[in-house]
């Protein structure tokens, strides 16, 4: 079941998950290293909170990602294990484990202040406008799955 991200309680356990994370915490599966994952986690919010400092999607590939990519990151079926990442989420080298984890915490806490309503057809910068509720399942069930690939 997907949580509600936009539910302060909801939000606080996502944070107080990313707490017990530490530097040397190791995955479960997956090559990412901890800091790796979360600079991958916060790659949704600088699309939903920088996206002008990004090139946009071509219009083929936007109706690419609409029709086949859009449903797997919206719908609350979990993501499985070792799954494809799209090629700007990949994350290579080392990043600054605490600087990623405070942006992370920052952005979960923008999103849940923000609130449901803010979000409620907003445009995506992949997947176009989208219902409040394909929000929180993009956003919950992905920080979910990476957290659980590292236990916490």
């Amino acid at each position: 079941m997907i949580q509600n991200i936009f539910d302060k309680q909801v939000s606080d356990a996502l944070i107080s998950r990313i707490n017990n994370l530490q530097p040397n915490s190791e995955p479960l599966w997956g090559k990412m290293s901890v800091d790796q994952m979360l600079a991958h986690c916060n790659v949704s919010y600088l699309f939903t909170y920088h996206s002008g400092s990004f090139i946009k999607p071509s219009p083929f590939k936007k109706f690419m990602l609409k029709t086949f990519v859009k449903k797997m990151v919206v719908s609350e079926k979990p993501y499985q294990k070792n799954g494809r990442t799209a090629p700007e989420f990949i994350i290579a080298g080392t990043k600054d484990f605490e600087r990623e984890k405070n942006n992370l915490i920052d952005n979960i806490n923008k999103t849940q202040q923000l609130g449901a309503n803010h979000f409620d057809g907003k445009d995506n910068f992949s997947f176009g406008k989208m219902s409040s509720q394909e929000w929180n399942n993009m956003f919950y069930k992905h920080l979910d799955h990476h957290l659980s690939q590292f236990n916490v």
